[in-house]
């Protein structure tokens, strides 16, 4: 694991200089478009399951319907940060988690906090490596796939990891973010959370 810590810090900090000023102008359209903060902040489990600030750019106003509640993510979503995510642009600021240690270029894709209890005692290898910008499982269909199957290429990377695996899935990436295969501006529409899945499952089991 040594290399690979050591290949994460390089390739970081080359890529924290040579996108700054792609870094600046992202953050001075969307001071423009919506406003502060310009970073999204969200505390996830990483290696061991301990906490850590996950960053990303912000991609949704705060907007508001006439009850006070918060618009659907859909309708919050503007126009910068449908781009962002479109190009995944908007996990720039995850270079600095990984420069920090708290994550990895791939590994599994960190997840909620509020979804620890609801994971498999096999599904929990995921928190044997540092959570990843991308993964095994983002290379094999990305926000398409259920939480079984997303979480089992999870736990089959963690059991057959090595650098020649991280490579292809380097280079897959690349591809999949040039051609955006199975990319969805709401996957929260493609799929229900991870903990009103597991419990709706308990529900339909104890159905006599």
């Amino acid at each position: 694991m040594t290399g690979k810590r050591v290949l994460d810090v390089v390739a970081a900090t080359l890529l924290v200089i040579v996108l700054a000023p792609v870094a600046a102008v992202i953050m001075v359209a969307i001071w423009l478009t919506m406003g502060r903060p310009v970073l999204f902040l969200q505390e996830r489990p990483g290696s061991g399951e301990r906490p850590f600030v996950l960053r990303k750019f912000r991609t949704m106003s705060n907007a508001y319907d006439v009850d006070g509640q918060l618009l659907p993510d859909k309708e919050r979503l503007t126009p910068v940060g449908r781009f962002l995510r479109s190009t995944s642009l908007d996990e720039l600021p995850q270079l600095v988690n990984i420069l920090q240690g708290e994550m990895s270029f791939i590994g599994p894709r960190p997840l909620l906090m509020r979804y620890l209890p609801d994971f498999t005692e096999r599904e929990r290898a995921r928190f044997v490596m540092r959570p990843g910008l991308t993964g095994w499982a983002q290379i094999h269909g990305r926000n398409v796939l259920s939480w079984d199957q997303r979480l089992e290429l999870d736990a089959w990377y963690v059991s057959n990891w090595s650098l020649w695996l991280d490579a292809r899935i380097a280079c897959r990436t690349v591809v999949i973010l040039i051609r955006r295969d199975g990319y969805s501006e709401d996957p929260n529409s493609l799929m229900a959370n991870l903990d009103d899945e597991r419990q709706n499952r308990i529900k339909r089991n104890q159905v006599p």
